[in-house]
């Protein structure tokens, strides 16, 4: 089992910054490829970005590309979502996810954080 835990939500006026926090449990993480996603009120949840095992691929959404970045620090078993230039549609829950696989951006991911909120005002 890996429990995953975020951190780093908060409230930020638009134009500013945050960066999110995935604490993963579990000696295996660094086989795991890790993602973040959002949902919104009313609205699906969505993907936002996604990590491989290694760090050494990434890829993301066309709404954030060019102003989140996400990465991982496999010895202390955490990945990170870098926000720049938050724009309030940006506001919603934000979840990570991981799952043991190579593959890049996988159609499932077996485990989920509780989700942290971002609130971005204008």
């Amino acid at each position: 089992q890996v429990q995953l835990v975020e951190s780093g939500g908060g409230l930020v006026q638009a134009g500013g910054s945050l960066r999110l926090s995935c604490a993963a449990s579990g000696r295996t993480f660094s086989n795991y490829a890790m993602g973040w996603f959002r949902q919104a009120p009313g609205k699906e949840r969505e993907f936002v970005a996604a990590i491989n095992w290694s760090g050494g691929r990434t890829t993301y959404a066309d709404s954030v590309k060019g102003r989140f970045t996400i990465s991982r620090d496999n010895a202390k078993n955490t990945v990170y979502l870098q926000m720049n230039s938050l724009k309030p549609e940006d506001t919603a829950v934000y979840y990570c996810a991981g799952t043991s696989t190579t593959v890049l951006r996988p159609s499932r991911y077996d485990y989920w954080g509780q989700g942290t909120q971002v609130t971005v005002s204008a």
